[in-house]
């Protein structure tokens, strides 16, 4: 079988591809993190902020073709009630990108650019795809997967990077930045407790999601993960001391349920294996950020705490993320030598 045309490639260029960013650079960040504690890993988090920035460069391009050759596919694809929640994954993937260049770069300034893009793009992205869920009736419960938390989870993203640059903004920004920080925070937290309802609702009495829809329900993870450490930066830059303290207790509280969620979507997965409906697909790349996102929750409460017992359960999901982000790459890889990865499958 012939190898798929450029043109064919950017025609059905799925959204969900910019996962794969986002999975790199929360592995980047965490493995950074990590650094504090051996320093060897230092060297491999920079050559993971150099792929995932690299890998950004080179997605764009068949992402940005479709929306200006192929633009009735592209908002066929925003309708979809499923693969719409995927188109965020590219203003989440800047965002990410903005917090690796200010942590491995003294490119202040690109870091500032990636964080504005992102947010607007973002916050675009969020209106638009809910809007047409909202005012459409083409969203069935059979639809409802933990997928519907990407938007709000780049919500919650934004203060990752959007807190420790507030230094870096001119003074005239400063208060608008903070302000667009809070309204993430808020609209994304809120939106994921209305959203975990829903999805816990088809768990308890609706088929559950399977074949490549499996690995969503690691995306539970990203805002268990992300919310408490956005809390936490934002605090850094708000006059309220006392409120600091009870913010280390909800992430406490959130990482609890993020042990749980682990080791649950663990066993649902491993279940999906043994009956053979875990079929490799992009959606793999949604094991990758969300559990990224719980190990930087593990390592920001280790400091604030300093409990061992976290650091070393921040530890093992590393390894897990390590191991799972491998195997996606390879499997990738693989996909996209052979052309597999881009051709429809029924």
């Amino acid at each position: 079988m012939a190898y798929p045309k450029f043109s064919e490639i950017t025609r059905a260029f799925a959204p969900g591809w910019f996962a794969a960013v986002m999975g790199s650079g929360v592995l980047a960040l965490t493995t950074h993190g990590l650094a504090a504690h051996w320093p060897l890993l230092a060297g491999p988090a920079l050559a993971l902020h150099w792929f995932a920035s690299l890998l950004f460069v080179v997605l764009a391009v068949p992402w940005l073709a479709r929306w200006l050759r192929f633009r009735d596919a592209a908002l066929q694809t925003l309708m979809h009630p499923v693969q719409a929640n995927f188109y965020p994954t590219f203003s989440i993937a800047l965002l990410v990108l903005a917090a690796q260049w200010l942590v491995f770069t003294p490119c202040v300034a690109l870091a500032l650019t990636l964080w504005w893009l992102g947010v607007v793009l973002h916050f675009a992205f969020s209106f638009a795809v809910l809007f047409f869920m909202f005012r459409g009736e083409h969203v069935a419960m059979e639809h409802v997967t933990p997928a519907h938390f990407i938007p709000a989870v780049g919500l919650v993203v934004m203060p990752l990077a959007g807190a420790p640059l507030l230094p870096h903004m001119a003074e005239s920004t400063r208060q608008v930045a903070l302000t667009v920080n809070a309204v993430g925070l808020g609209a994304g937290s809120m939106m994921y407790v209305g959203l975990l309802g829903i999805t816990l609702f088809r768990k308890y009495l609706h088929k559950p999601a399977q074949g490549i829809l499996t690995p969503t329900v690691w995306i539970h993870l990203a805002p268990l993960g992300v919310i408490p450490v956005s809390l936490a930066n934002l605090l850094d830059y708000l006059p309220f001391p006392a409120a600091r303290e009870v913010a280390v207790v909800a992430m406490l509280l959130f990482w609890g349920f993020g042990v749980w969620w682990l080791v649950m979507a663990s066993l649902l997965t491993l279940a999906a294996r043994a009956a053979g409906q875990l079929p490799f697909a992009l959606s793999w790349w949604g094991f990758t950020f969300p559990l990224g996102a719980f190990v930087a929750e593990s390592l920001r409460l280790t400091k604030l705490l300093g409990w061992g017992t976290i650091l070393a359960v921040g530890v093992a999901a590393w390894l897990l993320l390590c191991a799972l982000w491998a195997l996606t790459l390879w499997r990738t890889a693989c996909g996209v030598a052979s052309g597999d990865i881009f051709r429809p499958h029924p």
